[in-house]
């Protein structure tokens, strides 16, 4: 059993790495500030979560297992709340979204 939680733990924690620099290669590529946005805030609340799962499973039911579910429950939280504070702070200043002019899915950075 102990196995079992071992590889399920690493699997997680593998693919909250992989979310989190999907998010910072989001933020490098992508053409606007909203698409920027978007693309950090929704793989790192994923990626967060997925590596704090990670390390809840190699903890076990110990007391810093509670942590982490606290630490967890401030991020799924927080992070979207931020998320569209910003979104509506920047639309309130005038940053407009970046779209597409010809009618076409796709846009000129």
């Amino acid at each position: 059993m102990s196995t079992l939680i071992f590889f399920v733990s690493w699997i997680c924690l593998a693919a909250g790495g992989l979310f989190c620099v999907t998010g910072a290669l989001g933020l490098v590529r992508m053409p606007d500030f909203y698409t920027r946005m978007h693309a950090a805030s929704v793989t790192e609340t994923l990626g967060a979560g997925l590596i704090l799962l990670g390390l809840l499973f190699q903890a076990g039911l110990t007391l810093i297992a509670v942590k982490l579910l606290m630490i967890g429950l401030l991020i799924f939280f927080t992070s979207p709340t931020a998320t569209h504070a910003l979104a509506k702070a920047a639309y309130a200043r005038g940053v407009k979204p970046l779209l597409a002019t010809d009618g076409s899915a796709s846009s000129k950075p």
